[in-house]
């Protein structure tokens, strides 16, 4: 056996063969289920099928069989609903044991995969849910928040807390008598909320889900959903049906759902499940045949190769057609390449033209692959019908966001007036700003309004209140409310559209914790009794 080294410079990815099927993965009907993988280096393919997730052993192992460009496959006929599967390949070494990458319903951590029958996991009315509809993207008004932050405060007034479930409750108030959760959303009339990553990661145990704290930025399985977030994380039905609930619940109150998607990295490289099918293959290389890291987490997926493309798109699409969902936030959209972003919006138009599609226009780190091919913020006039985030705004309200000292507009600092103005009519041209004077763009870069994502604050950084007081210590309580309106007029009176992170609402506080990824509900909670004390 020889040692793996891990650097693919010596490999050209653009030979490895193309399958355009769409039956990859384990599709289960009563009378048998089929198993499809892409593994072209592959030499053997074993999938192990286990009664439960805990079993030490395997009940059945069986080698695929060898199909077209570098498919394997397999037919086990009779009736494996509920049964638990996993893979192993063989390239010369045994790579580890996972399930497939196109896996849609999984085990606790999800380690395993779960042979079940999707049309079991809708709840009752599914068949007529129905998409809110909105003339222009510019009508949204969009609402960032975290499944467990929502719900978890111990003054929600909400039973299911920090779980998909918590979005589904009707009439929920604060001690104080405030309308909470989904009330509060349906008061607040916003049209859209934007969930934090659901798919399942790997940074939370889901045996002991209250132990960590993480906003999920650590994609595991991109097919299946968080188990922390269920009642019930060993049973992988479970988790699906109750997030098909919170997403009718909103949907039956007209707001829309968008999927925040990490497809720029995995939260784990070597051990990724893209690795131990297709080592190298699904991520970019530095010069030295080394791992890439524009994404600054370890890795960054290489979009422009046809397979991982095509991954990308299966899996948007799966998540539209089962779970209905409305719209897509790519993290680190500057990762990925401008051609990937285009065929994207195209495939995703087939299916339905109104999801709404947007990210970051910018990467965390160097990439080898050339800034003009990605998709950032100064492409962004290469990709019509896709929105990036305006920090030109962001920055121009509050300050810059890596100085917490540093003053914006609305905390009293001169000479961002023609940067606010940019951001008001949306980063578009327009006759009346003067360019040279906009620190951070100097030219337009949204086509039109649609393309401009206007906010002040996210989960990233300070929020508002806590930048606010940082950079104005001294500035009484009353005058903090007053810029917090400010930044609040102006983001949802602009062009574009107006993206609120939860809770700005009424002056969220993380206590100045700065990048609270991992800090404790104590911090990332949304506090609702201090809806009471900042209502107006």
């Amino acid at each position: 056996m020889v040692m793996r080294s891990w650097r693919f410079n010596h490999i050209d990815f653009s030979t490895y063969p193309f399958y355009n099927g769409d039956d990859l993965g384990v599709r289960w009907q009563k009378e048998k289920t089929v198993f499809k993988v892409w593994a072209p280096t592959a030499q053997k393919v074993e999938l192990r099928l286990y009664h439960s997730w805990q079993d030490g052993n395997p009940y059945l192992k069986v080698f695929l069989k060898p199909s077209i460009v570098g498919t394997w496959a397999i037919t086990l006929e009779g009736d494996y609903e509920g049964v638990f599967y996993t893979f192993r390949v063989n390239d010369g070494n045994w790579l580890h044991e996972v399930p497939d990458m196109y896996a849609r319903c999984v085990g606790v951590n999800g380690k395993r995969g779960v042979i079940y029958n999707p049309s079991k996991t809708d709840p009752e009315g599914w068949g007529d849910d129905k998409r809110p509809r909105y003339k222009d993207f510019t009508e949204a008004i969009i609402y960032e928040t975290h499944i467990r932050d929502f719900s978890i405060d111990k003054n929600s007034g909400i039973q299911n807390k920090g779980k998909y479930l918590g979005f589904t409750e009707e009439g929920t108030v604060s001690p104080s008598g405030q309308p909470t959760g989904l009330s509060h959303l349906n008061e607040l009339g916003v049209t859209h909320v934007h969930l934090l990553p659901v798919f399942d990661f790997s940074s939370i145990d889901e045996e002991k889900p209250f132990e960590k704290y993480n906003w999920g930025y650590d994609p595991q399985n991109y097919n299946a959903l968080e188990g922390s977030y269920s009642t019930n994380p060993y049973d992988g039905t479970v988790r699906i049906r109750e997030f098909k609930q919170l997403v009718k619940a909103l949907h039956d109150n007209g707001i829309g759902v968008i999927m925040d998607v990490v497809y720029n990295h995995t939260g784990l490289v070597k051990g990724s499940v893209f690795n131990q099918f297709v080592p190298g293959y699904f991520y970019r290389q530095n010069p030295d045949g080394s791992f890439a890291n524009a994404s600054g987490c370890g890795s960054e997926i290489a979009s422009e190769r046809a397979m991982v493309l095509k991954f990308i798109v299966d899996s948007l699409t799966f998540w539209i057609e089962e779970y209905h969902i409305d719209g897509f936030r790519f993290d680190l959209m500057g990762v990925h390449d401008v051609q990937a972003m285009q065929v994207i919006r195209k495939k995703v138009d087939e299916i339905d033209s109104g999801i709404f599609l947007y990210g970051e226009g910018w990467a965390a780190a160097a990439s080898p692959m050339r800034e003009e091919l990605r998709a950032v913020k100064a492409n962004i006039h290469k990709l019509p019908g896709i929105a990036a985030f305006s920090d030109d705004m962001r920055d121009a309200l509050k300050g810059n966001w890596a100085n917490k000292k540093s003053k914006g507009f609305v905390s009293g600092q001169a000479l961002r007036e023609e940067s606010v103005r940019f951001g008001i009519v949306a980063a578009i041209r327009h006759p009346q700003i003067v360019y040279g004077y906009v620190e951070s763009s100097p030219a337009p870069w949204a086509v039109e309004p649609s393309q401009c994502i206007n906010y002040v604050s996210c989960h990233d950084n300070y929020t508002l209140w806590d930048k606010l007081r940082l950079s104005n210590p001294n500035a009484p309580d009353e005058e903090m409310r007053k810029m917090v309106k400010l930044a609040g007029a102006i983001i949802l009176t602009s062009q574009g559209v107006p993206f609120l992170h939860s809770g700005i609402e009424f002056c969220r506080t993380k206590n100045g914790d700065n990048n609270s990824y991992k800090s404790p509900d104590s911090v990332n909670r949304i506090d609702w009794e201090r809806k009471s004390e900042y209502k107006q």
